[in-house]
């Protein structure tokens, strides 16, 4: 019998980590381990896109309407500024609340790009997942929507995509009517998607006084919810000393009730009377403003009235997100 030729293995490049791209869990690492990519550099991958960003919108401008867009406000848009400028054929990029069935970014007949703000990301890090889902539809083939996927690891985020000084001025709607430009010639499941969406909307108007503070108005009372960039333990202090001191309403009749925690900010919560408009609450806004400046740059700790006040907000505080 004759003797079996002893087998050599070729030696195949070796790649980087920056050089390994994604493919699937259950692919074979391309890095040539020889192992699934899940259990070899895909563990890393997997940890960097599920790891928790506290903050996914700090950095870019507007940071506060960012998160009012995401969690707060029904129908609205902004146009969005890229650092490098459109591609060619792409006219505008307008970011949006939501987009019809749910889609997470839309390239539209005439090569305009919408991206959806509310869709769930299949990571931890939204600012990731957004600027993966822009670039791709910046390239996708007009009229066609985007679909969601996972971002690779190391892809850019929307801060390394958006111009830092750009303007980001939200235009808060009254429905979604936005979605079709030809409401004649819209599809029969776009339209269905359009009526649902309008029917589930909360009046919602955005204050001009101050920044980030949107009313909004519900069958049995209206709000203020006020998303604010201070760090949280001194905002907390601050609404505590106001309102220990009777001094954190909005007027007459209207009510601090708490708080919620949305993207590593705070978000305070006025109940107001259902007959108190956007229009009544601009000018007590700014007036609250003021006063709560104030109350920010006092040091002194806390009285016994004001630790209470502050641990009745804090028990009142939601989490979003």
């Amino acid at each position: 019998m004759a003797k079996k030729r002893p087998q050599t293995k070729a030696k195949r490049p070796q790649l980087t980590d920056a050089e390994i791209p994604v493919v699937g869990a259950r692919e074979p690492c391309p890095c040539g381990s020889g192992r699934r990519y899940k259990a070899c550099h895909g563990r890393a991958a997997a940890h960097a896109v599920t790891e928790l960003v506290q903050r996914p919108f700090d950095g870019l401008p507007g940071e506060c309407d960012w998160v009012a867009l995401r969690e707060l406000v029904p129908a609205a848009t902004v146009g969005l500024t890229l650092k490098d400028g459109l591609p060619e054929g792409v006219p505008s990029v307008t970011l949006a609340t939501v987009l019809p069935m749910a889609w997470p970014a839309l390239r539209r007949d005439d090569g305009s790009v919408l991206l959806g703000l509310q869709n769930d990301t299949p990571s931890g890090d939204i600012s990731r997942d957004l600027a993966d889902t822009l670039q791709r539809a910046l390239a996708a083939d007009p009229g066609t929507p985007v679909q969601a996927r996972r971002a690779p690891a190391d892809g850019p985020r929307m801060q390394d995509l958006l111009d830092p000084e750009g303007v980001f001025e939200p235009v808060v709607h009254s429905g979604f009517e936005f979605w079709v430009p030809d409401s004649e010639n819209t599809a029969p499941e776009v339209a269905a998607s359009l009526e649902r969406a309008n029917a589930a909307a909360i009046p919602t108007v955005k204050l001009t006084g101050v920044d980030a503070a949107y009313w909004c108005e519900t069958p049995d009372k209206n709000h203020l919810r006020w998303v604010m960039p201070h760090p949280e333990e001194q905002l907390l202090d601050a609404l505590a000393r106001l309102h220990a001191a009777g001094r954190s309403s909005l007027g007459e009749g209207t009510r601090l009730v708490g708080s919620f925690r949305a993207h590593g900010l705070t978000v305070p919560v006025w109940d107001l009377p259902s007959g108190v408009s956007a229009e009544d609450v601009e000018k007590p806004a700014a007036e609250f403003a003021e006063r709560l400046a104030t109350a920010l740059a006092s040091d002194e700790p806390l009285t016994a009235d004001e630790r209470r006040a502050r641990g009745g907000l804090t028990n009142r505080q939601v989490t979003l997100s």
